[in-house]
């Protein structure tokens, strides 16, 4: 068995925004020459999180309009967490959306079903943060 670990780097430029990583991990896939075997991919900060599902604006508009209305980044003060920053809603949603993926690999390819793709979503950001992805297998 083989194992392969590859870190990317987003520095999303607005608070929140939701990234479709695929391209990235398919590349790390490709990479790691594994046929057959499993993907982890997760979110190594705790206000951001990796998940799968379509990519489509009008959803991902329904996702931040959700998230939004469960933890409302203001006011600030509503948060315990809020003190010397201001992201108790961050840590929140990432809870809500998931810290990790794992998918299966069969035959070189993301085993996925029709739509899905595998997306980073930060709910905090302006600053670096890293996205592990870890390959094991044949």
């Amino acid at each position: 068995m083989k194992s392969y670990k590859k870190e990317l780097t987003f520095n999303v430029p607005s608070r929140r925004a939701f990234i479709n990583i695929t391209p990235y991990v398919n590349e790390a896939l490709k990479e790691s020459n594994i046929k057959e075997g499993l993907l982890l991919c997760n979110a190594m900060h705790i206000t951001a999180s990796v998940f799968i599902n379509d990519d489509e604006a009008g959803l991902h508009h329904d996702f931040e309009r959700f998230l939004e209305r469960l933890a409302p980044e203001k006011p600030y003060s509503a948060y315990e967490h809020n003190g010397f920053e201001d992201n108790g809603d961050a840590h929140i949603k990432r809870q809500i959306m998931g810290r990790e993926v794992v998918v299966a690999v069969t035959n070189g390819r993301l085993d996925f079903g029709p739509w899905e793709q595998i997306f980073y979503g930060e709910f905090d950001g302006m600053r670096p943060k890293r996205v592990l992805i870890k390959i094991i297998g044949e």
